[in-house]
């Protein structure tokens, strides 16, 4: 099983494009976008991804790329 990770399709539309399209390269990563989330405060204020069900977050999407591939490492599913 892979890790998972979610994107709201605003925060796509706002930059984080890039961070989905990196991961939707890397077979190791099931990557999935939803129309919403729930969690507009962050969507609007900041990149982020749901990552096995946590938020992570970054400023720019090449940071948020980094920090999610950090926290598969750093909690890893087994």
């Amino acid at each position: 099983m892979n890790p998972m990770v979610e994107f709201c399709v605003s925060n796509l539309a706002n930059g984080a494009q890039e961070t989905f399209e990196a991961l939707e390269r890397d077979p190791n990563v099931d990557v999935l976008d939803y129309g919403c989330l729930s969690y507009c405060t962050k969507c609007d204020n900041a990149f982020y991804a749901l990552v096995n069900g946590e938020i992570v977050e970054a400023d720019t999407p090449a940071e948020l790329t980094k920090n999610i591939y950090q926290y598969i490492e750093d909690n890893p599913m087994w």
